[in-house]
């Protein structure tokens, strides 16, 4: 990496923080449709006048506004994808804002092995939550149709989604095999997020709902393939096997588990993605991690899971499949 590229890494924050100040004051809700003087945007905002005006200018200087005698609208985009008052709305984009700050103390997690976030996903408060789930759901309609193809249902009647959150995996599940029952199991908490969702998509009464905590509680028994989408990571080594054991116990002879995530080499240097990701787990939450091939083939080898195999998708994520054999 030379000079320039460094340069640039280390400044890639500035951007980020602009758009995220813009997105936490709802300004691009504010505006609108319509265009109008920084000293009014400040007046409802009820924020600093000049540091308003500022903000503005490099928000029009990011193509996320456009400046017209002084006055300031929103870009087309910026109205479709950041303002409250579109349907494309991207509420999960505050994650981001949560993310920022949790980041922000990296150095201070990096000395002491410590989460910034010190208190469990569920308990962080329902704006926190609500972002989250969202965030899940923004990112899960656009990937789950090719994820989601990869998968072959033949002989497949029924899939527990694990953590299942928005449920815009099981939606699609249902768009590739219709009549197929689909459920999700996650925190008691995340459930009426979960149906609300779902709702708003035109799925009501096509997915069933458990909820409890996978750490604490079993599974509910009865499917054909578990499914397990971006939890792995959340977890220790330890609570990972216990879960993937649960996971065996829930499936039907001949069912199988599949688990997508982010998978490492053996040296945990590659995907880069992947090693990024893993420090996203490092100052989140207490034990999570991007683990390897060799460790997920490990759980399931300790269920008694058989025939391991792995699928590398376009985006790098991996799909790693185990089959619970019919004795």
């Amino acid at each position: 990496m030379n000079p320039m590229e460094l340069r640039e890494v280390s400044m890639a924050f500035q951007k980020s923080r602009i758009l995220l100040t813009a997105y936490e004051l709802d300004l691009f809700t504010f505006i609108g449709k319509d265009c109008y003087s920084s000293e009014k945007i400040s007046n409802a905002l009820n924020s600093h006048k000049d540091a308003t005006e500022r903000l503005l200018n490099a928000l029009v200087a990011l193509n996320l506004l456009v400046k017209t005698d002084g006055n300031y609208r929103n870009s087309e985009e910026s109205y479709q994808l950041l303002s409250k008052n579109s349907p494309n709305y991207l509420g999960g984009l505050m994650h981001m804002n949560h993310l920022w700050h949790t980041w922000s103390q990296l150095t201070d997690v990096v000395k002491t092995g410590k989460p910034a976030q010190s208190t469990e996903i569920n308990q962080r408060g329902n704006e926190w939550l609500e972002s989250f789930i969202h965030a899940m759901h923004d990112r899960g309609k656009r990937q789950a149709p090719s994820q989601v193809s990869k998968i072959n249902l033949q002989n497949i009647e029924s899939v527990l989604d694990v953590g299942g959150g928005s449920g815009c995996f099981c939606m699609e599940f249902i768009k590739r095999k219709p009549g197929l029952r689909t459920a999700i199991f996650d925190l008691p908490n995340v459930v009426p997020i979960s149906k609300r969702i779902i709702e708003k998509e035109g799925f009501t009464g096509k997915i069933e709902h458990y909820s409890g905590d996978y750490t604490k509680d079993e599974l509910p028994k009865g499917f054909d393939l578990v499914f397990l989408s971006a939890i792995i990571h959340s977890n220790s080594n330890e609570t990972n096997q216990g879960l993937v054991k649960k996971c065996y116990n829930s499936l039907n002879a001949n069912g199988k588990i599949i688990i997508q995530d982010w998978i490492m080499n053996d040296a945990k240097t590659k995907p880069v993605q992947g090693a990024i990701f893993s420090i996203n787990m490092l100052v989140g939450v207490e034990g999570g991690n991007c683990y390897s091939e060799n460790e997920v083939s490990q759980w399931m080898n300790h269920a008694g899971f058989t025939d391991i195999s792995k699928l590398v998708l376009e985006s790098g994520i991996v799909q790693v499949v185990g089959l619970k054999k019919d004795i």
